[in-house]
């Protein structure tokens, strides 16, 4: 994505007191060895505490990023509508003959097999996830309910997470939402959704 579809979601964390860096890769041509080098090359160019939040694909470099590198920033995570367990619709696509082609070769890795991930470093890590079954993916697959239309509810949990939280908002939905802007600040600033 060309990172529009995060200005909005930028500019609140802005207002909100942080300094938003996007962070940009050609999701249809990387391989996931370079991207969470590239990614931990940044990280560590900035000073003192770095907080990451990724959408989607985006969240899974970032979970592999620090499941791989060593001597990090400190900062917390936080995941949008990642499908950390895996992603049926992304497996649906994967099985047609130009599937692989369209999805490309970090999508194909990463998403279309089934994972039984568990988070086990100390570094706190919440993962939002929608409910809204509006997007392209249910055309794909038979995804359970609940789900933001492209990925499943079942798909955002990840064990020893420190908090989950899901809100009525689909897919791309959640990256222009006021809601989930809101829960992830006060993640960003407490490492707890509160009461969501």
């Amino acid at each position: 994505m060309s990172g529009l579809e995060s200005f909005l979601l930028r500019d609140r964390l802005e207002r909100a007191g942080f300094t938003p860096s996007l962070f940009r890769y050609p999701s249809t041509q990387s391989l996931l060895p370079a991207l969470t080098t590239a990614l931990a090359a940044r990280l560590r160019s900035f000073d003192g505490t770095v907080h990451l939040v990724g959408h989607s694909l985006g969240g899974l470099v970032a979970l592999e990023t620090l499941e791989r590198e060593r001597e990090l920033p400190p900062g917390r995570v936080v995941l949008l509508g990642a499908p950390v367990q895996g992603s049926r619709a992304a497996d649906a696509v994967a099985a047609w003959s130009l599937g692989p082609r369209i999805l490309g070769p970090l999508a194909v890795a990463e998403l279309t097999r089934p994972r039984e991930r568990r988070w086990q470093q100390s570094r706190e890590i919440g993962l939002i996830a929608g409910t809204r079954s509006v997007g392209f993916g249910r055309f794909f697959a038979d995804l359970p309910a609940p789900n933001d239309g492209t990925v499943a509810v079942d798909e955002t949990r990840l064990p020893g997470a420190t908090g989950h939280v899901v809100h009525d908002v689909s897919h791309i939905g959640m990256l222009m939402s006021a809601a989930v802007a809101g829960s992830l600040v006060e993640f960003l600033n407490t490492g707890s959704f509160g009461r969501n």
